[in-house]
């Protein structure tokens, strides 16, 4: 943008905005498009006017507006960002490796998190993101700390980036004395009550499971559990959280499962049954696209209505250092992955990045922006959404909340 604003009322001119489809026969080639002005009053899209180049406004260039990318699956307060490169290492294969390691780490890593943190969500939003789920480690080593250095980095970018955050007892919640800590910080300023392989770290599905969803049924909390496992326990874990979810109306739509692995390793038969039950209870998945030996059942489960959310997960950390940072990437992934090619497919896989806010519905009508949007806005060098997805368009500029960030 040229120009900056210090003003909550503004517009753009010269914005392009996606009108419709052009059809050949049933199929769709072509994403239709014009110049327009979009006014923003407040936090708020006020109005979509035709273009008017002589108006005084701030010069769009032409760039294709989008909603703003929300990343669904981070860890803001655990990363190596901004520490020198370190892959990740062989010797650590399980996950309570992983909780020594942290044991060792954490105090060393707490003393510069709210600076790193900082830096990891300007990369986050350099390309197109303005609103993150973040995890935070709850555990005996960290305390409260992780979770009071992310509260200060997003005190001071509150005007730039949302968020939500889950308490995550990475370290177990009975393996490490960690059920005390979560019982407090489900009191807090928090929004959910996370988990992680209640079986093979806990020992007990049953034990671990009952404390997470009582305590975010009594806090009026979510739940965003992480499970790696596969096979019956990780089978058994969803279930019960499939259960919950039916008998607790409160927990629909608020209950989810970050990887869930274990449905990239079932019948087709199963992976049916299983999806069907998750959309009946209202239990989400999120996913951060893995590939290799475990590639999610994503399509299936999006056809029987489960809501999927995608993040980035890892960007620099010693879990995994593949997390590109980017959720167009993240789209383009998941449109390689289960070959969305075509210009519908490749619009529709845009939703993965701004959770199916999209500008077209599925018949090509416009939908987005109107009058009343939320006002976080992304602009790309690029000719429409299917555009944007296949090549990964440059991010030229980011509005959230009627705030521009660049």
């Amino acid at each position: 943008m040229d120009k900056i604003v210090n003003s909550s009322n503004y517009t753009f001119k010269n914005v392009l905005l996606e009108t419709g489809f052009e059809y050949d026969g049933d199929e769709v080639v072509h994403t239709k498009t014009e110049l327009f002005c979009v006014e923003v009053a407040g936090d708020k899209i006020k109005s979509v006017m035709p273009n008017d180049l002589n108006k005084n406004a701030i010069d769009a260039k032409g760039w294709l507006m989008l909603p703003a990318f929300k990343d669904m699956h981070a860890h803001l307060d655990k990363n190596l960002y901004g520490l020198p490169w370190q892959a990740v290492s062989d010797t650590r294969k399980t996950v309570k490796d992983q909780i020594a390691y942290e044991q060792k780490m954490i105090p060393e890593w707490l003393k510069t998190s709210v600076e790193r943190t900082g830096k990891l969500i300007d990369f986050l939003q350099s390309n197109g993101t303005h609103f993150i789920r973040s995890h935070f480690n709850i555990d005996p080593t960290s305390g409260f700390d992780s979770l009071k250095h992310l509260e200060i980095v997003l005190e001071n970018k509150k005007k730039t980036i949302g968020a939500e955050l889950v308490a995550f007892p990475q370290h177990g919640v009975f393996y490490t004395d960690t059920a005390p800590l979560l019982k407090e910080v489900a009191k807090m300023n928090i929004d959910f009550i996370g988990g992680v392989d209640p079986y093979s770290i806990d020992g007990s599905i049953e034990k671990t499971m009952d404390l997470i969803t009582q305590l975010a049924l009594d806090n009026n909390k979510g739940i965003d559990i992480h499970l790696h496992e596969v096979g019956v326990t990780g089978n058994k874990t969803i279930e019960f959280l499939i259960n919950k979810a039916k008998e607790n109306p409160a927990l629909r739509g608020k209950t989810f499962v970050s990887h869930a692995f274990t449905l990239g390793h079932l019948s087709d038969l199963e992976t049916e049954r299983m999806a069907a039950n998750l959309a009946e209870a209202g239990v989400g998945i999120v996913s951060s696209v893995p590939f290799g030996n475990t590639v999610m059942p994503i399509p299936l489960l999006r056809k029987h209505g489960v809501e999927v959310l995608i993040g980035n997960d890892n960007i620099q950390d010693h879990w995994n250092t593949f997390g590109p940072g980017h959720m167009l990437q993240k789209a383009r992934l998941i449109a390689s992955l289960y070959g969305y090619t075509s210009e519908w497919a490749l619009s529709r896989t845009l939703g993965f990045a701004t959770r199916y806010q999209l500008p077209l519905d599925d018949k090509g009508n416009q939908q987005w922006p109107k009058a009343g949007n939320d006002a976080s806005l992304v602009f790309l060098e690029a000719s429409c959404s299917a555009e944007a997805v296949a090549r990964v368009s440059p991010v030229k500029s980011l509005v959230h909340q009627g705030n521009v960030v660049f």
